[in-house]
C-alpha cells in the first residue's frame, strides 16, 4: 500500500495501556480483530498504518533496521542499545508514562558506603584483599559500563542478569546491582538501597522514529499532540 505505515506498540502492560491511550488522546482510535493475544491492530479511519504489538525492547531493533517507522518503548532501552543502532533512531517526543529510574543499589548492611566514590574504594579493596573484582548485576551492561567509568570505577566485573536482578546480592551471584525501578520498593523489601549519586538515568516512553523515513512520517508525527 502506498504510504503505508508500521508502528510499533509494547505488548503488554502498562507501557502497551499508556501507548492505546495516548494514540486515542490524539484522535487514532486502534481496533484488533482479536482478544489480547493478537498482535495487529489498525487505526479505524487510517487504513495506510499498520499497528505491531512487540516486545519494547525488539521496537527499538525493528526501527533501528528499518522493518517498523514509529514506535512507543522506553528510553532506557534506546540508550541501553549499540551506538550503530541509537544513530538511526529519533526521539519524537518524551510521554508521560513509564516513568522510571535506572540506579545503583547495594546492600543495606554496607553502612560505609553512601556514594560511587565510596564504591570505587570498596572496588579496589576487593581486588588487593580478595584478588578478585566488585561483581555487578545488570540487565544494562552498555548504561552500566558508561557510567561507572566516568566516575571513575574501573575494579568491577559485570554479571549479566536474566531477571529479578536484586536476588543477585543475596545468592552470592554479585556484591551490587543496577537496574530499573519507578517505586523502589522492590529495591527495599530486597534489602537494597540506591546510592546517594546511583542515579544512571531518568527514564519514560517515548515516541521514537526512523531517521531515515524522516521525510515520509513527519505529517503524521506533526498529527501527535
Amino acid at each position: 500500500m502506498k504510504n503505508l505505515i508500521t508502528i510499533g506498540l509494547p505488548s503488554k502492560g502498562r507501557l502497551r495501556e499508556g501507548a492505546i491511550h495516548f494514540f486515542k488522546k490524539n484522535n487514532y482510535e486502534l481496533t484488533s480483530n482479536g482478544g489480547e493475544r493478537n498482535y495487529f491492530a489498525k487505526f479505524e479511519k487510517y487504513p495506510n498504518i499498520k499497528i505491531i504489538y512487540l516486545h519494547a525492547k525488539e521496537i527499538i531493533h525493528r526501527i533501528g533496521d528499518g522493518t517498523l517507522d514509529i514506535g512507543i518503548s522506553g528510553l532506557d532501552l534506546l540508550n541501553e542499545s549499540a551506538s550503530n543502532l541509537k544513530q538511526k533512531i529519533e526521539v519524537k517526543k518524551k510521554l508521560d508514562f513509564g516513568s522510571a529510574n535506572v540506579v545503583v543499589a547495594i546492600p543495606d548492611d554496607w553502612i560505609d558506603v553512601q556514594t560511587v566514590a565510596d564504591l570505587e574504594e570498596v572496588s579496589f579493596d576487593f581486588r588487593d584483599k580478595k584478588n578478585t573484582r566488585l561483581r555487578v548485576a545488570t540487565k544494562y551492561p552498555n548504561l552500566t559500563n558508561n557510567f561507572l567509568v566516568s566516575k571513575g570505577v574501573t575494579q568491577y566485573k559485570l554479571v549479566p542478569s536474566l531477571g529479578a536482578t536484586e536476588t543477585y546480592p543475596f545468592i552470592g551471584s554479585s556484591e551490587i546491582i543496577t537496574d530499573i525501578t519507578s517505586t523502589g520498593k522492590t529495591l527495599k523489601d530486597n534489602n537494597l538501597r540506591i546510592l546517594k549519586d546511583g542515579l544512571i538515568l531518568n527514564s519514560q516512553a517515548c515516541v521514537l522514529y526512523s531517521k531515515k523515513k524522516a521525510a515520509k512520517l513527519q505529517p503524521f508525527l506533526n498529527s501527535l499532540k
